[in-house]
């Protein structure tokens, strides 16, 4: 209770602890939960531990050939259970006509998943490795969103594309697939995935060893076998790349966590934002634990007294222990309510509109264990050192005022120690936000006002001019300006790259890539043509290169009426004449730059993009009408997304600019609190040194002497923890260099920022203290002591 009073009696420390620690547990804990949920937490089946990824060096995919994993799997039979898994696909299926088209996340699996994850039927029955039929398990988290868990489901049928499946059975609660941010809808067989038999069936392959089975043996058997089936792909080819090939070698990564591009595209940006989070909560635990020393001092004399009357250290160091737990037990609510609100916040940052990100984020024992252990961790961090220090008090000294020196040196290096890791998460900051505004205004090429794609599929294939007649339809259609057809949208990710092209009939050179569009997309996109036309509705055998295409093929000259081989699909390399020469414009990622890219005429199939620029300045208003118009004008089309062309490149940003949001924060509250700490020492100091100041001012002392008194000791300390702090710059950023764009941490830019920011918070924090060390009355000063 007397720790209690005390609390209550020094509402103003308590409160600036209380929030400081608040904001950074609440931090912590948001930041554990991400990362938890993401890369740690391990996946819901048998034996976790045992399961393995395999992956190939040298590589900057992680997939595998059907044929590639059939030969893996038999290899490794005996030992362990070899478990194909696609990359999860967000397709329009249907359960009744087309029109109640709807998305569905479907991953293709072998079924001996489910026996070796040791997972069990909630309804019906799981896939076997016998299925060679279209069926279907539903994860229990969408039978119970979709169909309410009801058991009557099993038997009913749906479709994707022309292909009709038949659901066999439920997974249990809680398995919701092996990607972490995507949470599977259903599962389908292996040999039902749509490439199998062609080169593009790929999936990630992993290994789940059997009980007392070692993954040494394991990775030397599948190794062999990797090195003969590059040997075979090698045959024929040149000597690079069969020497490239050669050089493969397979590795067994631990996947108790799973695998997905989420995982991958996040990790670095994760353990860089838990850095950060780690800076930010001890420079709040030295911030508290100034204040604590700064309000011990102030009752130095009870310690004295209470030690005279024989109270021994440990009651002492326990009564300011528990103090100190207070201030931990409020903030860490207060923190929790933060990292509530917070976790969420950050998951829709990283969520792309037309494909929301879903993590688990539970919170079970995991994360209570967190965030008591935080709790008491940070307890110790801010309260131990002040509860030793005031336990140890020198009865004589405390009543005599000469214990001040020691506090004063204690607390002098705790500033030093948020100087520098203020200037650090400061630093880091300024590349994030710098790294995000200048990928975010890199020029295009295109114009993407006003422009909506409207991804479309039919069942089956069909020609050129059935979707020119859509295409007209649609440019009738009021409030449209323009339409054109693509395969796919300029920066959707997607894209085809030959493996060679050969100009004029000469030696095969490195390929670039392609695009097929139809007339008028260059016009739409507002992608200027230099030189020569654009495509007319009949053109075959003819091709649109960009200035980048014209620089790499052809020397920078004007290739109009030249010609090239290339192979556009998985297919012999085809000859196209150039009909016309148009500007640079990105193809697939903001990062990589303007690629040499040959646009091709649409060709028709089952699928394809209508882009439309409309007349309003908001697209998304034409969205439901268009939707609806493109069925009217073929009833074989249905439009399975629709996204604008702005939506297409803030989904490239969407790490950069959480990134950037979330280390402005954490920057902006680690300059709060070291300034705030900065503060409460000065104003110790002159606290403590009220005598020295008041004598020094009666023997006409000028106030810029006084200035120097109070803050020369301070300012010091501050700038060798900013000089400290520019050396842990240097050293940290290496390691997240991949994330940074077109910035360097040597850039002077990049080192002045934190530094001026950080003189001029200690100037703000200084100024009070320094007007009332200039305002002491001597007399008065002189008189009370």
């Amino acid at each position: 209770m007397l720790a209690w009073r005390r609390l209550c009696k020094n509402k103003v420390t308590s409160a600036a602890a209380i929030v400081s620690l608040a904001l950074a547990i609440g931090a912590s804990t948001s930041a554990f939960r991400l990362i938890d949920a993401l890369l740690l937490r391990p996946l819901p089946i048998a034996h976790p531990e045992l399961l393995y990824r395999l992956t190939r060096q040298h590589l900057t995919y992680d997939s595998w050939e059907y044929g590639q994993f059939t030969r893996l799997r038999d290899a490794a039979a005996d030992q362990a259970a070899l478990i194909a898994i696609s990359n999860s696909e967000r397709v329009d299926l249907t359960y009744g006509s087309d029109e109640e088209m709807e998305k569905g996340h479907v991953q293709y699996v072998s079924g001996r998943m489910f026996s070796a994850f040791g997972l069990r039927p909630a309804a019906g029955r799981l896939l076997t490795e016998y299925d060679r039929t279209p069926v279907a398990v539903l994860s229990h988290d969408y039978w119970s969103r979709r169909f309410g868990a009801d058991p009557q489901v099993i038997g009913h049928t749906f479709r994707i594309a022309e292909r009709i499946y038949e659901i066999a059975g439920v997974a249990n609660a809680g398995f919701t697939g092996t990607e972490p941010g995507t949470v599977i809808d259903i599962f389908l067989p292996e040999t039902m995935h749509w490439g199998v038999g062609h080169e593009w069936a790929v999936f990630r392959v992993f290994a789940q060893l059997q009980p007392g089975v070692d993954a040494g043996p394991v990775r030397d058997r599948l190794s062999a076998v990797v090195r003969a089936l590059n040997e075979e792909k090698g045959k024929g080819r040149k000597d690079r790349e069969r020497l490239e090939l050669l050089a493969q070698s397979l590795v067994m990564e631990p996947a108790a966590a799973g695998a997905s591009g989420l995982q991958r595209n996040y990790r670095l940006s994760l353990t860089a934002l838990g850095v950060l989070v780690a800076l930010v909560l001890l420079i709040a635990c030295a911030n508290v634990a100034n204040l604590m020393t700064a309000q011990g001092a102030g009752r130095a004399r009870e310690m004295a007294v209470r030690v005279a009357l024989g109270a021994g250290r440990f009651r002492l160091v326990q009564m300011v222990m528990v103090e100190s737990a207070w201030i931990a037990f409020f903030a860490a609510a207060g923190g929790a309510l933060f990292a509530w609100w917070s976790v969420g916040f950050v998951v829709r940052m990283i969520s792309p509109q037309d494909d929301p990100v879903r993590l688990l984020l539970r919170a079970d024992w995991r994360v209570l264990g967190f965030g008591v252990t935080l709790t008491a961790g940070v307890t110790l961090l801010f309260g131990l050192a002040p509860a030793l220090r005031a336990s140890a008090v020198n009865p004589m000294d405390a009543l005599k005022g000469m214990s001040a020196a020691h506090r004063l040196g204690w607390m002098r290096a705790l500033i030093a120690v948020q100087a520098a890791f203020c200037f650090l998460v400061l630093f880091v900051a300024g590349l994030f936000v710098t790294t995000f505004e200048r990928l975010s205004n890199q020029p295009t090429g295109i114009s993407s006002e006003r422009i909506l794609t409207l991804y479309t599929v039919s069942r089956q294939d069909h020609p050129q001019a059935f979707w020119n007649q859509a295409a007209e339809h649609l440019r009738e259609v009021h409030g449209v300006e323009n339409v054109a057809l693509a395969e796919w949208p300029i920066l959707d990710g997607w894209g085809y790259r030959s493996s060679s092209i050969s100009v004029d009939g000469g030696a095969p050179r490195e390929g670039g890539w392609f695009l097929y569009i139809g007339p008028g997309l260059l016009e739409v996109m507002r992608i200027p043509i230099l030189s020569g036309r654009d495509f007319a509705v009949n053109d075959t055998g003819v091709a649109i290169v960009n200035s980048a295409f014209a620089r790499q093929y052809f020397n920078g000259e004007n290739p109009v009426g030249r010609w090239f081989e290339g192979s556009p699909t998985n297919s012999p390399p085809r000859r196209f004449q150039i009909v016309g020469l148009a500007a640079d414009a990105r193809y697939r990622y903001l990062r990589e730059g303007f690629l040499p890219v040959a646009y091709l005429p649409f060709r028709g199939g089952d699928r394809g993009t209508f882009i439309v620029r409309t007349a309003g300045d908001n697209p998304l208003t034409m969205a439901s009408i268009l939707r609806q118009e493109i069925p009217r004008a073929r009833p074989e089309f249905r439009v399975s997304n629709i996204r604008t062309q702005n939506e297409l490149i803030e989904s490239q940003t969407i790490r950069e600019r959480l990134l950037a949001m979330l280390a402005m924060f954490f920057a902006v509250v680690a300059l709060v609190l070291a300034g705030v700490g900065l503060y409460g020492v000065l104003n110790y100091s002159v606290v403590e040194r009220r005598r020295e100041i008041g004598i020094r001012l009666a023997i006409g002392a000028q106030a810029s002497k006084i200035v120097r008194l109070v803050t020369v000791d301070i300012f010091t300390m501050v700038m060798l923890g900013a000089v400290a702090g520019v050396g842990i710059g240097m050293g940290f950023v290496r390691f997240i260099e991949t994330l940074f764009y077109q910035v360097k941490a040597t850039d002077f830019a990049m080192l002045m920022v934190p530094g001026a920011t950080i003189a001029a918070a200690a100037v703000l924090a200084a100024l009070p203290a320094v007007v009332h060390a200039v305002r002491i009355d001597p007399v008065e000063t002189l008189r009370s002591e």
